[in-house]
């Protein structure tokens, strides 16, 4: 069977990378249906602000990309041996992590939007954006799995999400206008 250390050592590593993969997968359809299908014209033509339908649009990319990780990151902490604290520690760092990879993969979705191989493209402009999101998520856990403190690297994650919340609706609402032109 498999070592439990072993399982320890890569357990976070694992779970971070697949939160990442299914960001990157889902963000091709982020805006690319609704491009294709003319809707995207009728939310810019709409009398609310853009960059609220643009958080909206996000929120559900978040729900259907990084919610379900979260809400299953217990069962894979108990799955890799992960004591109480860690698997905490790993779903308190998922739940401000997740979001911060909807919003600055939505960047990128704006900007890639038409382009042929979109989804590749926008995984390359925003890859090395988030690498410290993956830095941080992954040593807030690293750091409760060996007994020390964590606070800052979850309050750099808690400052990161802040720093994107207030950016990237704005980033993409500004794109969509000027593919739209």
């Amino acid at each position: 069977g498999p070592e439990p250390g072993l399982l320890l050592n890569i357990g976070v590593g694992a779970i971070w990378t697949s939160a990442l993969l299914a960001s990157i997968l889902a963000l091709g359809e982020l805006f690319g249906s609704d491009d294709r299908d003319g809707v995207l014209e009728q939310m810019i033509l709409v009398p609310e602000p853009l960059e609220v339908i643009v958080l909206a649009r996000i929120f559900s990319h978040w729900i259907i990309t990084g919610l379900p990780i979260v809400l299953v990151s217990p069962f894979l902490g108990i799955f890799f041996g992960f004591s109480w604290e860690v698997t905490s520690m790993l779903v308190l760092a998922l739940f401000l992590g997740t979001p911060i990879l909807s919003l600055i993969g939505a960047m990128g979705a704006a900007l890639t939007l038409g382009v042929r191989g979109a989804t590749a493209l926008a995984a390359l402009l925003i890859l090395p954006l988030y690498v410290p999101v993956l830095i941080f998520g992954s040593l807030a856990t690293n750091s409760a799995l060996l007994g020390t403190e964590s606070e800052s690297h979850l309050s750099l994650l808690f400052a990161i999400l802040m720093l994107s919340l207030v950016i990237s609706p704005l980033a993409v609402a500004a794109s969509l206008r000027a593919a739209l032109d």
